[in-house]
This record gives C-alpha cells, structure tokens and sequence, in this order.
C-alpha cells in the first residue's frame, strides 16, 4: 500500500506490509525507479523501514485510512492493450490513479493503518505510528475471516468468529456495531472459503458446487428482490415426440408396456387368458381311467420300494449295534490281556 514506512517520513511511499503468525507486523519499503527507462534497466530495491507493530494472534489483514476515515484502495495503472493501432504514434506515460481525496502534506498524521488479528484490532496513526485504539475482538475463540467493507456509506471491519459469530466494528474507532450468532463451523470448507464484500454481504462455499449468500444489512434485506437475477429463460414445453422402435429398443431407458400390447392377441380377436377354454381330450372316459390306472400303478410300486427300503435300513441298524457289542467285547479282553 502507499503509507508512511518511518516516523520521520513527511510523504507516502510504496511498502509491502507483513503480518506473521505470531501477531508481528513488518513495513518493508519499495524503491521503485522514477523513469519507465530505469525500469527497464534498474531492479526494485527493498529495504526494511525499522517499524515493527505487535498484536495478539496472529495477523489477518490491512488497511488504511486517510485523514477523513476513507478507505484508500491500493493505486493501479489502467491497462491498454500493446497492439492497439494508436499506441505506435506516441508513446503513453505510466500514470498511477489514486483515490484518497487527502493530498495536503501539512497535516501531522495523514493516514490511519488498520491492522486485525486472530484476537484482536488495532489503529495506529501514521506517521507518528501512535497506537489509538485497541479492541479484543474475542478470548476463548479466534477469528477466521476479517475484512475491512464499505456499509452505507461508511467504512467498518467485518469479522467470522470459529464459534460462528458475525461481528462488525466502526473504523477508526473499533465501536462494536453488531454481534451475532450466526452458523457454528462445523466444516473446514466453510473456514477456508468464507469472504465479506462491501455493501453487507459474505459468500462461502456450503459444498464443492454451492455459494452460499448471506447479508447483515438491512438496506441490503429491503431490495433483494430487486437484486434477484434469473438462471434461466422461460420457455413453453414442446410437445413429446413420437418415439421409434429402434430408440424404444436401443435407448437403453425401459417403459411399461401390457403383454396385450406387446404380443397383439387382444388386437388379433383372441380370447384373453382369464377367459376358460374348453379343449376335447382323446379317449373319453375310457382313456381317463386308463389314465387313472397308471397314476394308481405308479403310486403302489413306489410305495413298495419305500417299505424295501426301510426294511433294509432296519436290517442296517441292527448289523451296527452287533459290531458296536462286539467291539466293545473285544476291547475289553485286550484291556485284560
């Protein structure tokens, strides 16, 4: 970001802050060459400022301030396209858009840096580096997400808390503004996805295919309905077509058919089967006793061949209890012997 990397320093300048996990904040300054030639030529020289801020927790995001409580945006370069037609004819300077309104240098400080960690938020005045306000977001828990957002026309510091709680705070002041319970984390998807954006809305992902859109502002809840897009276009549904046999037969997705329908006896004046049908038989009622004999025949053979077949069993069983008698006689006169 553009801000003051020393106490003495009376202009903005570029630095790279750092944040480490044990709640350090270092300000690295960038030297960056004037000209686009020494650009092209001389590296970017970094070098550290000597400042070194201290939180609790570890650290999770920046920002900055100006006098009048602005968030400044960092400073970019509008992009141009390098094979445009134009630019062969002259040659465009580099020119950085800013967006603090604040450009007088006779004020003390000029910035306010805002610097939030896992337990706790700081705003330090720079340059003078004065710590102004400090507030212990939470003890027995730790935050996950912290975003400093425009709401309603102002600038706060939103955060998500592990046990599920959404916080605001006023900038610079740290002014507790809402706190509530919202969703515990019970999943690690949550954690790592969930972001805040201006205007009083957070996203995260609630699977790996869903976004989850949530708003703490009552402006933002009054025109929702206006906000709404639609996923699609509203279409009349066309009518099914005719289907072939050759899809019915190779399309794989099976249908319900009547066995009627299928084998055509209804269509081709057969009688259905719950119907009874009369059919002649051949021999009259000489031929159904004859019938009758043979089943009666067959049933007295097999009868016989049961009674044989218990009578040999039992032949069996005798057999076995005279070797069983035997052998134990003749264990017993070995154990004599």
């Amino acid at each position: 970001m553009e801000s003051f990397a020393r106490k003495n320093d009376s202009a903005v300048s570029p630095c790279l802050w750092v944040g480490t996990g044990l709640g350090m904040v270092l300000i690295l300054s960038l030297n960056l060459p004037a000209s686009d030639d020494l650009r092209q030529s001389e590296p970017v020289m970094v070098s550290p400022s000597g400042t070194v801020l201290t939180l609790k927790g570890a650290v999770l995001t920046f920002a900055c301030l100006d006098c009048m409580g602005t968030l400044t945006h960092p400073p970019y370069e509008v992009w141009r396209d390098p094979h445009s037609a134009d630019d062969g004819e002259k040659t465009r300077k580099r020119k950085l858009v800013m967006h603090s309104p604040s450009t007088s240098q006779d004020m003390g400080d000029h910035q306010f840096a805002v610097i939030c960690s896992e337990k706790q938020a700081k705003v330090f005045s720079l340059p003078s580096q004065t710590c102004l306000y400090v507030h212990n977001i939470t003890e027995t828990s730790f935050l996950l997400r912290a975003d400093v957002v425009t709401l309603c026309n102002s600038v706060c510091l939103a955060c998500f808390c592990a046990n599920g709680h959404i916080m605001t705070l006023s900038l610079p002041s740290l002014r507790p503004l809402l706190d509530i319970n919202y969703l515990p984390v019970t999943d690690m998807r949550i954690a790592r996805t969930f972001c805040f954006t201006n205007k009083g809305q957070a996203l995260y992902l609630s699977s790996p295919t869903e976004i989850q859109r949530l708003t703490y502002s009552q402006e933002m809840c009054d025109n929702l309905q206006d906000m709404l897009g639609d996923l699609f276009t509203p279409v009349e549904t066309p009518e099914a077509q005719n289907r072939g046999f050759l899809k019915g037969l190779f399309g794989g997705s099976g249908q319900a058919f009547d066995r009627e329908e299928l084998f055509g006896e209804a269509t081709a004046g057969k009688a259905s089967r719950s119907l009874a049908q009369h059919i002649p038989g051949s021999g009259g009622i000489e031929g159904v006793r004859g019938a009758a004999g043979g089943v009666i025949g067959d049933l007295t053979r097999a009868r016989i061949a049961l009674d044989e077949r218990g009578q040999k069993l039992g032949e069996l069983d005798e057999r076995t209890a005279s070797m069983m008698a035997s052998a134990e006689a003749f264990s017993k006169h070995a154990h004599e012997v």
